[in-house]
């Protein structure tokens, strides 16, 4: 079978460059949106570059041009949005309203996957402020998608390794903790973790699937799905090294967003652990009253505590990644643990 042309906007980024590189890797001609803003951006560029010394194209054009962005998606059968979400780095969820636009226009496109790759926005209508911004825009951008009659399919790969695993859940840091980990909760909800490059590697494997056509994906490799009690475990089996438990109830990690003369009416013996839990955020002149932090926070909340990546069945409307793709060797999160020894 022919394989489908994709364009990959946001080919750069955090996901989309495994985007990239999974659509090489599976044989696809594959075209990567090179946007004129990139400006003296060296990395990008010579990212972009390499892509394309790899065997890929680049399609120069802008989101703000509306006719040179019609003419890249006229050169694609599938296009896949990688454009970043998160409030910490660049947050240009409703960009892609353009791309829907220029879709509809070429209208030859015959697959669109937007920009998600995390929580499963349907299932978030009771998200706290601030963090139900980035829930609302990503149902804002389905229903013009749906009403657009565009073909799609919705990835739900939950909690990205990088971000969660090695440093054991905790919140403003990459790194694995020395000494204390704290623990939301009592630290037994279950949460799905994936892999970015299976995340990419699974992406790609939709694009031509009748199985996933209009429906959303969701990835639930099965040893993965495991509590915070769980990866901590893991590490120190791995570290050899017994960390203290800090145990953070879910009222204290809500009133964090308020700032310390909330943290400071609150009960004397978690007064400490909320200060710490926020001290690197601190270290790296982040206020913890900033957007960025709330959303975090919220977020972290619906994760940790209502276990909102795990807690439901799916659907007639989804389908699950692992048993659709069988033959995908997923990397286990004690795999990924192993290079931050």
């Amino acid at each position: 079978m022919e394989k489908s042309r994709i364009l990959i906007v946001g080919g750069t980024g955090y996901i989309g460059r495994r985007i990239v590189q999974a659509s090489l890797a599976q044989g696809h001609p594959t075209l990567v949106l090179m946007r004129p803003e990139i400006g003296l951006d060296i990395d990008k560029l010579q990212m972009l570059l390499s892509f394309k010394a790899q065997g890929a194209r680049l399609a120069e054009a802008s989101l703000d041009d509306h006719a040179a962005l019609v003419a890249a998606v006229a050169q694609a059968d599938v296009v896949v949005s990688a454009m970043s979400g998160v409030h910490f780095r660049s947050h240009n969820l409703l960009l892609q309203h353009k791309l829907v636009e220029a879709i509809k226009e070429a209208g030859n496109v015959k697959r669109f996957i937007p920009s998600e790759f995390g929580i499963d926005p349907s299932r978030m209508g009771h998200a706290l402020e601030p963090g139900r911004v980035t829930f609302d825009e990503k149902m804002e951008l389905r229903r013009a998608i749906e009403e657009a009659n565009i073909p799609h399919t919705y990835i739900s790969a939950n909690c990205f390794a990088a971000y969660f695993c090695p440093n054991l859940c905790q919140m403003g840091t990459l790194l694995p903790p020395k000494e204390k980990v704290h623990v939301y909760g009592d630290g037994n909800v279950k949460v799905i973790f994936c892999d970015e490059d299976d995340v990419a590697t699974y992406t790609i494997n939709s694009i031509d699937d009748p199985r996933t056509l209009n429906k959303t994906m969701y990835l639930r490799p099965q040893e993965n799905i495991l509590t915070q009690n769980d990866m901590i475990a893991k590490w120190e089996k791995l570290s050899g090294k017994v960390l203290e438990k800090i145990h953070v109830p879910a009222d204290e990690l809500l009133a964090s967003m308020k700032g310390n003369r909330k943290i400071c009416s609150m009960s004397k013996d978690n007064v400490h652990s909320i200060k710490n839990m926020f001290c690197v955020i601190n270290d790296m002149n982040v206020k913890n009253t900033d957007l960025a932090n709330q959303v975090g926070v919220t977020h972290f909340y619906h994760i940790f505590y209502e276990g909102c990546t795990a807690n439901f069945e799916i659907g007639e409307d989804g389908a699950e990644a692992t048993l659709l793709y069988p033959e995908v060797q997923y990397t286990r999160m004690d795999e990924y643990m192993k290079i931050y020894l």
